[in-house]
């Protein structure tokens, strides 16, 4: 597969955008997650984005650093939806999400109501569920 393919299918604005990788001729696109998760010790919930939520949670729950996240482990993965393969998406829903400090927000879409607005385009990831 060339550029001259990943135009024709997936469009110029594609390439101008986002670096794929090419394995073996294959170009992937990295998708990026929202994720969220719960510490029942502090009764708190996390928000963040991510390519790879599976690591990002040990990360969150092992590092050796002193932050936030580290002072109230354990951390719990209660939700994981995908954004898209656009970095700066992720991170403006990210940023939307932490701005209404709801946990009525958060809540809603740990349970997965349906998302309007700004969450629209997000799509749960099935298999993260309580």
């Amino acid at each position: 597969m060339d550029e001259k393919f990943t135009r024709k299918y997936f469009g110029e604005s594609r390439l101008g955008s986002r670096n794929p990788t090419n394995y073996g001729g294959v170009f992937c696109f990295m998708t990026y997650f929202i994720y969220i998760l719960y510490s029942e010790t502090s009764d708190l919930h996390y928000v963040g984005y991510t390519k790879d939520y599976e690591q990002r949670l040990s990360q969150h729950n092992e590092s050796e650093h002193h932050t936030f996240t580290s002072k109230h482990r354990p951390w719990i993965l209660k939700a994981v939806y995908q954004c898209g393969e656009i970095e700066s998406e992720a991170v403006r829903i990210e940023k939307f999400i932490k701005k209404q400090k709801s946990r009525k927000l958060i809540e809603r879409l740990i349970i997965g109501e349906p998302l309007t607005g700004v969450l629209a385009q997000l799509v749960r990831v099935p298999h993260v569920r309580d």
